[in-house]
């Protein structure tokens, strides 16, 4: 393979909270994923305000050293660098969506899910109700707005519709926490989706990875919860703030997170679910889904997060190397599938 020019697309046109998260997964990818004999790395990072910058890396110094600009002149500079494929790192919404687009538009391909699917997964309602009729497991639900009369028995789970990292979600095991709770959900969303909670018997994700046209599971990434004090998992599990104010990965501490050995029968139930759910959905590249396990071993959808950063200590290459297949191999081989076109899956067994 030629050396490709790949577009590290940055930042956020909705908040700083998700410029710095941007910042973390991305700055990870372009220290561990650079190898110049194969790729050359651009940066395209959008703030807040909607400018572009074209910086020569994501340290903040050199990001104010680099002028802003609108995106009329960004498309022009996109051009003139005769980008090959452009990898998605924003995490806001219109980074999900209306940027995505944007891509689309310019005839630039971009690896992962397409815009129409971020916008879709984006709606936790929305996705339960796809994979659901494809035949995966889900706790009864509903959509709630202030006001509403709640028709779920207690105990629920509270989640802002379009939320993410555990933002406003909380357990509503009393019928007097529950306006509470409806109203620290609707800060972040308009609209809530209320579950019944599923009691604890484990917690875990699952990656597919798309590798010649097949899909491919990976190894279980479990988290470490408690029925009594820790029952289900909290922005703090996620991520954290560091004393110099950025953010930091909270959830690879081994002693909240840790690979599930293959041999393990909740394996391939969840591989089952997930195949469904990633088919459902119509994914492409890879995929990553939360499920909840029951006491008696039965997995449930939780919801859908399908985005990779390809950054050392994202969740789906964390599962890749622990299956065998490095960051380079993995970053190598989703390159290859946009660039050489992607072909449609088949269901394949796990590695």
């Amino acid at each position: 393979m030629s050396v490709v020019r790949v577009l590290h697309l940055v930042g956020s046109a909705d908040s700083d909270f998700y410029c710095d998260l941007s910042r973390l997964y991305a700055e990870d990818c372009l220290k561990n994923a650079a190898n110049p004999a194969l790729y050359e790395f651009h940066i395209a990072y959008i703030s807040p305000d909607c400018q572009w910058r074209f910086p020569t890396s994501l340290d903040p110094s050199a990001i104010a050293a680099t002028n802003p600009m609108s995106l009329a002149d960004a498309v022009q500079v996109l051009a003139e660098r005769k980008i090959d494929v452009m990898l998605p790192q924003m995490f806001c919404i219109p980074g999900m969506t209306q940027y995505r687009s944007l891509f689309d538009i310019l005839s630039i391909p971009y690896v992962g899910n397409p815009a129409e699917l971020m916008a879709l997964t984006a709606d936790k309602a929305k996705t339960r109700a796809v994979v659901a009729a494809a035949g995966v497991r889900v706790p009864q639900g509903e959509v709630v707005r202030a006001g509403d009369r709640l028709s779920i028995d207690l105990p629920i789970v509270l989640k802002p519709l379009n939320g993410d990292n555990s933002i406003g979600v909380t357990l509503v095991k009393n019928a007097a926490d529950y306006d509470a709770a409806l109203q620290t959900a609707l800060t972040y969303s308009d609209e809530v989706l209320v579950e019944k909670f599923i009691e604890l018997g484990r917690e875990v994700r699952c990656g597919i990875i798309v590798q010649d046209g097949e899909l491919v599971c990976l190894p279980l990434e479990e988290y470490a919860l408690d029925p009594d004090t820790r029952p289900i998992r909290s922005y703090a599990d996620k991520l954290k703030q560091n004393e110099d104010g950025s953010l930091g990965y909270a959830a690879k501490d081994s002693t909240k997170s840790w690979i599930v050995d293959k041999s393990d029968p909740i394996t391939e139930r969840v591989w089952a679910q997930a195949r469904k759910a990633h088919i459902a959905l119509g994914c492409r590249d890879y995929s990553l889904f939360d499920f909840r396990i029951d006491p008696d071993g039965q997995p449930w959808f939780l919801e859908a997060g399908l985005y990779c950063s390809f950054a050392q200590k994202g969740v789906i290459p964390t599962m890749a190397k622990a299956s065998g297949i490095s960051l380079d191999t993995l970053f190598q081989s989703m390159l290859q599938n946009v660039l050489q076109g992607r072909s449609g899956t088949t269901v394949q067994q796990a590695i």
